[in-house]
């Protein structure tokens, strides 16, 4: 990888056809939604789930082939959700992250003339009389842009004591590309408004609408110089951590001059240990400093994957450790609003007291759960929680039997998966941030506890927010003492209506377990006519075959019937 002089490139290169990448993305998207609708959906009401339950995970395996070839020839959006996809854990299965994972390695670099011809077009001059030398061969491509190697000018390295920086360009045409993108994803996301299982929990358009607004930010380099410049003020008496300085006279929307920091990727364990690193030492400062951006400041880098972070030696440190924290690409910057750390003390107070119901009141402040949800049952779930594991720390948690989590997992995730639950982008900038946290420190120590970190900091938000414990127990003994002086009118009528006869009892999960019976009795009934007439006709069909049709046709009423029985009662 040799340097070359800057000098005069070609005319930028076109942005493709735009409108047939929007076709391409809603073919892929319908023709696997319809294959969904028909196994998850049709089968089971016709009582041949057992068929989709066989293929469920060659299907899963086969649509991240697909979306994973998909997002490679298309770039743009579709390799940010794939890299989005690859990193949700904790509610995608293994078949379809594994196959995406590839993706934040994989992106093809764009030929060097293209971005010479946006770089100048940006810097309104040749490179050549804006930088001492450029690398034509990139460090890093990415899905929106891509970053050379570059070295100032002797007039500008005196001006900011800075010699070898990164010039990152952004994608010739990325812009019209997002566009596009970002269409396909608004139609895709209406249509899957549709689908009762989908709207009742996530609001797709207000989704869409997020990762739209994210996205832009994400193209837009000045956006990003400013998030790179609060993120170094937010460390700036930090031993722990480096933040590569802004060159502001060599940056615009589209192209982005930075300090040279890299050094070792911090998954790099090889080469870290070579350098006289301990990778397990690493483990925990990087957990601790992911840590104090989400709890302490309240602004997070959202997307630290192994290629954003570095581990830059510094001998000179004067924290306990020879080395530093490397964070770059500040394009994705996540915040911990004022409401969310307000839900978030109400959380650790509810679970202190083992109140299940004030734990799903807090979760609903929060933005988890929709207005429409009928939290009993979860708040009967949430009080078993606490019953069984409340009064265990991590270190007892972990001696409990697997196969006794794995079963209250079932009956707890059976009551989840009956409610409309929603997670607002801040918790979806989170929930990544920890998963890829958790990734890099798994692979620099195999035996890194996660919540060995987080635990320092929960107990730190509460003792920040104690003052404020003292008026909430007020309140809540102030609402106990109105329950308790309303008590002997509420017994007195109670006593009536029992003696009159008038008092009735509803069990809502008792009641939905007898109709979701009842469907599925139906739906066997219509499903055994429609196997027995259908083989029946086969079997006669080559002595009579007159019969054998009638029978295999009208095989297709039960079939029907019990679609449209199991349709109408859902």
């Amino acid at each position: 990888m040799s340097p070359v002089p800057a000098g005069p490139g070609n005319p930028g290169a076109g942005t493709g056809n735009t409108r047939a990448r929007y076709r391409r993305i809603l073919r892929f998207a319908a023709r696997h939604l319809l294959t969904i609708w028909f196994h998850e959906l049709f089968l089971h009401r016709i009582g041949l789930s057992r068929i989709s339950e066989r293929t469920r995970a060659k299907r899963k395996r086969d649509f991240a082939r697909r979306f994973h070839a998909l997002a490679l020839e298309l770039g743009g959006l579709m390799i940010k959700v794939g890299q989005f996809m690859s990193s949700r854990l904790d509610v995608l299965p293994p078949e379809i992250t594994e196959e995406l994972e590839g993706l934040q390695d994989e992106v093809p670099a764009v030929p060097f003339d293209a971005i010479r011809a946006l770089a100048e077009q940006e810097l309104g001059a040749p490179l050549g009389q804006r930088f001492a030398w450029i690398e034509q061969t990139p460090i890093a491509a990415a899905s929106l842009g891509q970053a050379h190697r570059a070295r100032l000018l002797p007039a500008d390295a005196a001006d900011t004591g800075l010699d070898t920086v990164v010039v990152k360009v952004q994608r010739p045409g990325i812009e019209e590309i997002v566009a596009a993108d970002l269409a396909a994803l608004r139609k895709v996301g209406g249509w899957l408004s549709h689908f009762r299982v989908v709207s009742k929990r996530v609001d797709m358009p207000a989704l869409v609408a997020e990762f739209a607004q994210t996205s832009l930010q994400e193209i837009d380099y000045l956006h990003e110089a400013a998030n790179a410049e609060r993120f170094a003020a937010d460390f700036a008496d930090d031993s722990r951590v480096a933040v590569p300085a802004v060159v502001w006279e060599r940056t615009t929307r589209r192209v982005l001059t930075l300090q040279d920091v890299t050094a070792f990727k911090i998954t790099d364990s090889r080469a870290l240990a070579a350098a006289g690193i301990d990778p397990v030492l690493v483990a925990p400062v990087f957990a601790e400093v992911m840590f104090d951006q989400l709890f302490t400041n309240g602004y997070f880098h959202a997307d630290p994957h192994p290629g954003n972070i570095f581990i830059t030696p510094a001998p000179d440190a004067s924290g306990g450790h020879p080395w530093k924290v490397t964070f770059i690409d500040f394009g994705m910057m996540g915040e911990v609003p004022t409401g969310t750390r307000s839900g978030l003390r109400k959380l650790l107070i509810a679970a202190a007291a083992r109140d299940g119901k004030g734990l799903v009141e807090a979760i609903s402040q929060v933005g988890v759960l929709l207005p429409s949800a009928d939290t009993s049952e979860l708040e009967r779930a949430m009080t078993q929680l606490f019953s069984r594991f409340g009064g265990m720390g991590f270190a007892e948690l972990r001696e409990v039997d697997p196969r006794e989590f794995r079963g209250f997992a079932d009956e707890f995730g059976q009551t989840i998966r009956t409610l409309p639950f929603q997670l607002p982008e801040d918790f979806l900038l989170i929930i990544r941030a920890i998963s890829l946290t958790s990734g890099a420190c798994s692979s620099l120590d195999p035996g890194f506890n996660l919540w060995d970190s987080v635990e320092p900091y929960a107990a730190q938000l509460l003792r920040e927010e104690r003052g404020n414990l003292a008026s909430d127990v007020a309140n809540q003994a102030l609402e106990i003492a109105v329950i308790a002086l309303g008590l002997p009118g509420r017994l007195d009528r109670l006593a009536a209506r029992i003696e009159d006869g008038s008092l009735s009892v509803a069990n809502p999960r008792f009641e939905r377990r007898v109709a979701r019976l009842e469907r599925t009795g139906r739906r066997a009934v219509h499903a055994v006519l429609f196997g027995a007439l259908l083989i029946a006709g086969a079997i006669l069909r080559p002595d009579d075959e007159v019969l054998g049709n009638v029978l295999m046709i009208g095989s297709v009423l039960p079939l029907l019937r019990g679609w449209w029985t199991g349709h109408r009662s859902v």
